[in-house]
């Protein structure tokens, strides 16, 4: 072998992309003037891509495998630069190394709540979050949409991109599914499947990447979970999802909860005896329903047609405020400002003893409360005064009686 042969030998450049950082999609191996050298060797490892590209336009194409670049595997490349019989010693092109395996440590979430009308909760604020697993997948559009002129692009680009996308798509499903928050989130595992569908379809045509996988997590409002929690709802299954929440039955088993803890007090109070009375009367009213399906020897007979329901009395005056009052963890009322104050001189609602009201944003001790603290600052009556007693006479000195 001659001097000029061992040169060339040693010229031989070697093309190849080490990779150990498993979060740079995509990064351009660097050349002086984007010179290679003829029958250079490429190198592409498994879970990599080699692309080469001349002045913006996209030319070959390289699987994992060892290559040696010659015309005869560059065509792409011998039309665009017009190698007819070959090229010589060296030839220009940029060469990119596409990250082709899954990267799955990517994280999303909801920047704001989603809107979800409910059936039984009416309208209901949600959030989301979770991971999602993202690949390249088309090359070609990877490289024009994304890459573009940077010399490496990383998982950080991608996955502020996928957020907004995913956000996105979230808000969108939840609308196409028509489903209450419960459902959703009783449903959690098969909708990320459906999320999936909706961010393959953004992703693939515009990014040219794929999403093999996203998992999903729904938060409900504390309200709500607070009302599972109690398990008043019907449809408790052994999960902890709750199904179709009837709200109706949550607000009587509250209210049953303030009446059974105020019958429970020994020292009594008017709030109490109204409390026991409503009980009493509501109880009344069940047992005479359940009667009145029985007919004689208790064989049910056919209801008669319901007769419209009487109000249950008169509503509340214009512009008075009602108070719901905190008896022990359980709510009670709402009671107007002449029960509220019966009870405040009746001890059973002190300064601190939490209330609210229909416009409060929570609950807050009584004595915090505008309208209320007139009735703190107010002086306790005064008990009665009996009448003064007659004076009563001396008595005389013993031997001057009779």
């Amino acid at each position: 072998m001659g001097l000029f042969d061992k040169l060339k030998g040693e010229l031989v450049d070697i093309i190849e992309w080490i990779d150990d950082s498993r979060s740079t999609l995509a990064w351009r191996f660097p050349r002086y003037q984007n010179e290679i050298k003829n029958g250079a060797q490429l190198i592409v490892r498994e879970g990599q891509k080699a692309v080469f590209v001349y002045r913006g336009a996209l030319a070959d194409q390289f699987d994992p495998g060892h290559y040696e670049l010659k015309s005869e595997n560059l065509p792409l490349l011998s039309t665009l630069q017009g190698w007819k019989h070959g090229f010589d010693s060296p030839f220009r092109s940029e060469v990119y190394f596409i990250n082709t395996r899954p990267v799955t440590d990517i994280r999303w979430g909801t920047p704001q709540p989603v809107t979800v009308r409910d059936p039984d909760f009416k309208m209901v604020q949600v959030r989301a979050n979770g991971l999602c697993v993202v690949k390249v997948e088309d090359t070609a559009i990877f490289l024009r949409e994304v890459i573009g002129t940077d010399s490496a692009v990383e998982a950080e680009e991608v996955t502020e991109l996928l957020r907004r996308v995913i956000s996105m798509a979230f808000s969108d499903m939840v609308l196409a599914t028509g489903l209450g928050a419960i459902d959703l989130q009783g449903r959690q595992v098969e909708l990320s499947g459906k999320l999936r569908e909706f961010v393959q379809e953004r992703v693939d045509d515009e990014f040219g990447l794929a999403i093999p996988d996203i998992t999903m997590n729904i938060s409900l409002p504390d309200e709500i979970t607070q009302a599972m929690t109690k398990g008043v709802a019907k449809g408790v299954e052994a999960s902890g999802f709750v199904e179709n929440v009837d709200l109706n039955k949550y607000q009587q088993a509250q209210a049953a909860d303030a009446m059974l803890a105020a019958a429970q007090n020994e020292g009594g109070s008017v709030m109490g005896d109204m409390m026991q009375m409503g009980m009493g009367v509501a109880m009344a009213g069940q047992m005479a329903n359940q009667m009145g399906g029985m007919g004689m020897g208790g064989q049910p007979q056919q209801a008669a047609p319901a007769a419209p329901a009487a109000p249950a009395g008169p509503p509340p005056l214009p512009g008075q405020r009602l108070f719901h009052v905190d008896h022990g963890g359980n709510p009670g009322g709402p009671y107007n400002m002449a029960q509220m104050q019966q009870g405040i001189q009746g001890g059973q609602v002190t300064g601190q003893t939490l209330v609210w009201a229909d416009g409060m944003p929570g609950w807050a001790p009584a004595q915090t409360v505008p309208e209320l603290q007139a009735l703190f600052a107010a002086p306790p009556p005064m008990p009665p005064t009996s009448p003064t007693p007659p004076p009563v006479p001396p008595t005389p000195p013993n031997g001057d009686e009779g």
